[in-house]
């Protein structure tokens, strides 16, 4: 993409997202969010109903009677930008792509966490660590960010959420709020690093998926191509039978995602392409006050 061409994009996503940030989450994304970690503060004696898991022993036995740990919120979160740049976000049968709206949501969001004083980074993933954007603060970093989110080229095309939830848990030592934005059509299983990673951080799960994906239109016969291996098969669309199993297919996986993220108590939102994904967020962070 030519650069003055990337800069008007960029221009563009920069008001409208940070207008929506501004506007429309000032409030909501501070509370959702705000002191998920705990900082240790200072240590005071043990008081009735205090909970014993907070006793310093080290300070117990040295004054030989019980005092426990005091902590405070962390005003300050960093926040990390899961961000899946694999083949199949490059889909969209209405008027825009997977990945255009997967863009407006990730920069959505980092304006919000930058006007609540919180460091933003992000890992662009494939079915490997396609770039690590370390978390900071400030405008510029947040630019830089959207410039990425529009005109990165993955090396690869295929996906593994696994991985590069294993990457956060070891790249990013401090608990942090994590958003996982992928449309989550993964043929490796993801659970377990999920389960993993969510115990270390706050996870929450953004899919983003369009309608065409849902279900098959009886238009004949068509050409079907797997964006993440190249394969192409024919596929008789007109077919009831067909397009049965294949609906079949859709709610079974979106059933197995949803159980997936319910087992790992992880916070999740579905966003359509051609629906309105502010009152997806805003459901989202309703859900965590």
């Amino acid at each position: 993409m030519e650069t003055s061409e990337l800069l008007k994009k960029v221009r563009r996503i920069e008001i409208k997202t940070r207008g929506l940030s501004r506007n429309i989450f000032a409030g909501q994304y501070h509370s959702a969010f705000k002191g998920r970690g705990m900082a240790f503060s200072e240590v005071r004696e043990y008081q009735y109903g205090d909970d014993i898991r907070d006793i310093d022993w080290n300070v117990t036995a040295r004054y030989v009677r019980p005092y426990v740990k005091v902590f405070e919120e962390e005003r300050e979160l960093t926040v990390m930008l899961l961000i899946d740049v694999s083949g199949s976000r490059d889909f969209g049968s209405v008027n825009v792509m997977k990945k255009e709206i997967i863009t407006e949501i990730a920069a959505t969001l980092a304006f919000s966490a930058i006007q609540n004083n919180d460091k933003i980074g992000v890992v662009f993933f494939s079915d490997k660590i396609e770039k690590f954007i370390p978390p900071q603060k400030g405008k510029k970093h947040i630019l830089y960010i959207i410039r990425e989110l529009i005109d990165f080229h993955p090396e690869e095309k295929k996906t593994n959420i696994a991985q590069a939830l294993k990457y956060l848990t070891n790249a990013i030592k401090k608990r942090c709020t994590t958003f996982l934005i992928s449309d989550f059509i993964d043929k490796e299983g993801f659970k377990d690093a999920l389960t993993i990673a969510n115990r270390k951080h706050d996870v929450v799960a953004i899919q983003v998926y369009d309608r065409r994906e849902t279900e098959l239109p009886s238009v004949g016969l068509i050409k079907i191509k797997d964006a993440e291996t190249g394969v192409e098969r024919w596929v008789d669309s007109s077919s009831e039978r067909v397009r049965a199993a294949y609906k079949e297919w859709w709610d079974r996986r979106q059933a197995a995602m949803s159980d997936s993220f319910k087992k790992c108590r992880v916070d999740a939102v579905s966003v359509r392409t051609e629906d309105d994904y502010v009152k997806a967020l805003i459901a989202l962070f309703d859900k965590r006050n």
